[in-house]
């Protein structure tokens, strides 16, 4: 679907991950609306507009999210969750479903709360959106109730492949 930009916005070029803005006036059309961000694509390529942003779409109505994560009670299915609810602005499957997640590591800390630590890839080493996916994730995670710190690691051992992804995914993607 078509937009206008209403209000200059910042956004983040895909894939080379550099920020910039779209200017009022101009027409985009969305070609992806999960985890609460934006990929639009204009003459000038793809660009993702931050959850935070999309209110500078004429007419869009984001999606309304299924629980905020004040109300979700902390656990490691919380965590995973709260993963799941993050994308790769050009492709339409979750991160743990792309078998991005490597590895997830939760700590009770001494006054209760719970330090998150997070080890993922990405599709490709060159990918310039590895930091911004990587920080919606962080956010994600630091958002839920009793977490004090939440890290997110790229890693590159293994090499992500397409047999990661899971049965979900390969459905979602129409590979099986």
């Amino acid at each position: 679907m078509t937009y206008t930009i209403i209000r200059d916005c910042p956004v983040t070029a895909i894939p080379s991950g550099t920020e910039g803005t779209l200017t009022t006036g101009m027409s985009v059309f969305v070609t992806q609306t999960l985890g609460g961000n934006v990929t639009v694509r204009t003459d000038q390529g793809l660009f993702r507009i931050a959850k935070e942003n999309v209110g500078a779409l004429s007419g869009y109505s984001p999606e309304a999210p299924d629980a905020s994560a004040a109300s979700v009670e902390f656990s490691e299915t919380a965590v995973w969750d709260a993963l799941r609810s993050c994308f790769d602005p050009e492709i339409p499957v979750n991160i743990v479903d792309l078998g991005l997640v490597y590895d997830l590591d939760i700590e009770q800390l001494a006054n209760g709360l719970h330090r998150v630590e997070v080890k993922m890839t990405l599709t490709a080493q060159g990918c310039g959106m590895g930091p911004v996916i990587a920080e919606d994730a962080r956010g994600k995670i630091a958002a839920l109730p009793a977490v004090e710190e939440a890290k997110v690691h790229i890693v590159w051992d293994p090499i992500w492949s397409p047999h990661m992804i899971s049965e979900a995914g390969r459905l979602k993607l129409g590979l099986e």
